[in-house]
């Protein structure tokens, strides 16, 4: 069962000092990019989920955002998933996500930051912003997804990261577990063609079935529940999700 989510009210728990402790929320896509960086890893850590909505005032003397992920590591706090990610991968050299060669760890670091604007669309469909079709959507995801089309087909291989998923697999990993919400959204699929993004449909197939992501898979319904959550201002009960 996931920690329940702190809020308003409620008291800063101790540290452990042998473990790196994770200020997270279950449903937030980046601070599941670090659980999976920490899970890949095996790395100890505790967990710390916070209401996002009602936040307790005591993060923000551990975030002055607010915001999640943040890891405290003991001697410092460190916040962005992209930098968390990053630095426990160097910290902690067992497992290594990125490739050895600078240039092909370069690539896969310009790779990732080409998901965010991915995101941004994902995040205006699932929303419903603007008065746009199902049609009109998946117009707009195409070249997003070209990308990533495009660059598993070139590196020939199942995952981003080679035989096994890597960094750049389990930075894209969270939408691709809440692609399914559009559905919710929209009462069907997007049209996209039965042979648009063979690679990244067998990608995400192999990527659900991968341990360290189905260890903390919630599912699309779930995910939804999060969204009418924020759009409906419904009360921010998550942890009954």
């Amino acid at each position: 069962m996931p920690e329940p989510h702190l809020t308003v009210g409620s008291q800063q728990p101790p540290k452990q000092d042998d473990k790196l402790r994770l200020y997270s929320m279950e449903y937030c896509p980046y601070a599941q990019r670090v659980r999976l960086v920490l899970n890949a890893k095996k790395i100890p850590y505790d967990t710390v989920n916070l209401n996002l909505i009602n936040k307790p005032d005591w993060y923000f003397k551990v975030h002055p955002e607010g915001k999640v992920p943040a890891i405290d590591t003991g001697s410092e706090v460190l916040v962005e998933s992209l930098d968390i990610s990053d630095y426990l991968d160097e910290k902690y050299p067992d497992n290594p996500l990125y490739p050895k060669d600078p240039e092909a760890k370069k690539r896969d670091q310009e790779l990732i930051q080409k998901i965010s604007p991915l995101t941004g669309t994902f995040y205006k469909c699932v929303s419903k912003q603007g008065d746009k079709s199902v049609e009109d959507w998946a117009k707009e995801f195409t070249p997003h997804l070209d990308i990533f089309e495009t660059e598993l087909s070139a590196r020939g291989t199942a995952y981003f990261g080679g035989d096994k998923p890597a960094m750049v697999d389990y930075m894209l990993w969270p939408w691709a577990e809440r692609a399914g919400t559009i559905a919710i959204a929209y009462g069907q699929q997007l049209p996209f063609g039965a042979d648009q993004f063979p690679l990244l449909r067998k990608w995400r197939k192999s990527m659900r079935e991968d341990p360290v992501c189905s260890q903390i898979y919630h599912g699309p319904e779930k995910f939804w529940k999060v969204v009418e959550i924020k759009t409906k201002k419904m009360p921010p009960d998550y942890d009954s999700i």
